[in-house]
């Protein structure tokens, strides 16, 4: 990331690697709900058609927060949270603690890089973490979106049993189902999210309108969650309906968007905008000075381990 003065020390790959998933996890934790609300919504019009019930459960992402405390109590909203911070560490780790070097890889270690270089190293860590992460990504998704049932029955236990229970029951591969959508959604979300805060921080910094502080990270993470949103929306919610569908309910990413398309309309693909908004804006917020102030702490740590007088 751009904005590091001559006098600082430049922080690891092994710094930003940590750091990226540290921040990604309590990033997670503030907005965790906000994901759930936005599943639930993405999934609504689905179960609607298979149950054939014509009125909706949820309305808004406020009203979802509110029925589901109300009829599942306030611990649904953190279904699959384990899964949720087993995911960040993983996945965030790479797609954005690698993000720099990957930079630096395509600009063959010069200093200025294009908007083409950005772009290509967005895409790179991007699809890079999907292979790592897909796994834990799927049962998140699937935790998020069961409901519990009037004999108190889940639809896994907990999870490591809903590892065990995907793989046993649609096989290794069912923990890589969506992995296509989601390395198509991550390279989207990487290049929206990490390149327009790179490019828009770098040009705060650069007319001089704030220094390198809290209101610069703010400003260029809530423009970069909101750039994504608009952006990534309609592949993110074909990702959770494939992601959470049954075995042979769709045939491929490309038949859920169709089967969707046909059956709810395009405004399908915006289902749980705003959650989806008010998630990704607060997610960024939270992740991107987070993650600034622990690249800082650290260099600084790493600085003073190497010269300590």
């Amino acid at each position: 990331m751009v904005g590091m003065k001559p006098k600082d020390v430049m922080p690891s790959a092994a710094v930003k690697f940590f750091g990226a998933g540290t921040a990604a996890c309590i990033a997670d934790l503030v907005t965790f709900p906000l994901d759930t609300a936005k599943v639930r919504l993405q999934l609504q019009g689905e179960s609607q058609i298979a149950e054939g019930v014509g009125a909706l459960k949820y309305r808004g992402v406020f009203g979802t927060i509110t029925t589901m405390v109300r009829t599942e109590g306030a611990r649904s909203l953190y279904n699959g949270l384990v899964a949720g911070l087993q995911r960040q560490m993983s996945f965030a780790s790479v797609r954005i603690g690698l993000y720099d070097s990957m930079k630096q890889f395509y600009t063959r270690g010069t200093e200025s890089a294009g908007i083409v270089a950005r772009l290509m190293a967005g895409c790179t860590t991007g699809a890079m973490a999907v292979t790592f992460a897909q796994p834990t990504d799927v049962v998140k998704v699937r935790f998020q979106a069961q409901v519990r049932l009037a004999d108190g029955e889940r639809r896994y236990n907990g999870t490591i049993d809903a590892y065990k229970t995907i793989a046993r029951d649609e096989g290794v591969r069912g923990l890589w189902r969506g992995c296509m959508p989601n390395i198509t959604r991550n390279a989207i979300v990487n290049c929206a999210e990490l390149v327009t805060y790179d490019m828009i921080k770098e040009l705060i910094l650069k007319y001089n309108l704030m220094t390198d502080n809290l209101p610069c990270h703010f400003t260029a993470a809530f423009s970069a969650g909101f750039c994504t949103t608009v952006v990534a929306s309609p592949v993110d919610v074909v990702k959770t309906r494939f992601m959470n569908s049954g075995h042979g309910q769709y045939s491929s990413a490309l038949n859920c968007a169709f089967t969707m398309l046909r059956n709810e309309g395009s405004t399908a693909f915006y289902k749980g905008f705003m959650p989806s908004f008010l998630r990704l804006g607060s997610w960024n917020i939270v992740m991107f000075v987070t993650y600034e102030q622990i690249k800082k702490g650290m260099s600084r740590a790493q600085q003073y381990w190497e010269s300590p007088f």
